[in-house]
């Protein structure tokens, strides 16, 4: 890595989105791994797929080893310009108002959930008993 990085924004590092031309940004640094991709265990188009973002998560996620890590020193090209990085969109729930119905549980789930959990705790002990009083019927037969 040279002291002086260049700094690249993210529309530039997103046009390098091919096989032939695959930049990745990985914890704001720009990496050209154009020449791994044939060697990448995971396969070229893994590496494709995460061009024209940041793929720090994907990254990550994998396990990367850290023989993996020290590899990237050799592709480096510079640093994001982490001010041109569109934000995530992060999921919106809709600002309509929720149905009374969705809100306040009836009585009668309020009711089956109940029964439910009281079977799960009756229905194992009625079983025991059974298979005691049956143990019990049988010894008394046979004496």
């Amino acid at each position: 890595m040279s002291s002086d990085p260049k700094v690249h924004s993210f529309q530039d590092v997103a046009k390098h989105n091919h096989k032939d031309d695959c930049w990745l940004i990985i914890s704001g640094k720009v990496y050209n791994v154009t020449s791994f991709l044939d060697d990448h265990p995971g396969g070229d188009d893994v590496l494709i797929q995460a061009t024209a973002k940041d793929a720090t998560d994907e990254f990550e996620d994998i396990g990367h080893s850290e023989n993996a890590r020290d590899m990237l020193k050799d592709y480096y090209v510079g640093e994001i310009d982490v001010s041109t990085i569109p934000a995530k969109k992060v999921p919106t729930k809709p600002q309509s108002q929720p149905s009374k119905a969705t809100t306040q549980p009836s009585q009668s789930s309020e009711s089956s959930g109940f029964l439910i959990k009281l079977l799960q705790f009756l229905l194992p002990l009625i079983v025991i008993g059974l298979a005691f009083a049956l143990k019990n019927y049988k010894k008394e037969s046979t004496d």
